[in-house]
């Protein structure tokens, strides 16, 4: 198989298998991943162990504060370039926020901006 990726040396094929418990129907799906990595360097086991790290390092990192601090899953829009926007909007919001308080957490920062409100004005402005 080739691929057009210059410095791809490893194809990581996950098949997961899952059956629906009340039809019993059983359906597989195939993920794809690539590393620079060559196979050899690592274990089946330990390639599962860096992909599934990487995955809760996204939900963690990123998912959950944009879902549990932001409300971004609580959106009822169904329309892409909204979608889109806002969550750039968000993007943008997380790194002004992680370059003003730095070594504070997202809720600490939330709770300092509730508690003096010009404070955000004057972050947006800088």
């Amino acid at each position: 198989m080739t691929v057009d990726f210059p410095f791809a040396r490893s194809l990581i094929v996950v098949r997961s298998n899952r059956t629906e418990k009340k039809t019993q129907q059983t359906s597989t799906e195939s993920r794809y991943y690539l590393s620079s990595v060559p196979p050899q360097d690592y274990t089946a086991a330990q390639w599962i162990g860096l992909i599934r790290g990487h995955w809760a390092g996204v939900e963690i990192r990123n998912h959950w504060r944009r879902d549990a601090l932001m409300g971004e899953d609580r959106s009822r829009s169904r329309h892409p370039n909204l979608l889109a926007n806002l969550a750039l909007l968000r993007n943008a919001l997380l790194a002004i926020l992680a370059d003003h308080f730095d070594g504070l957490s997202l809720p600490q920062i939330r709770e300092q901006l509730n508690a003096h409100p010009t404070q955000s004005l004057n972050i947006l402005c800088s």
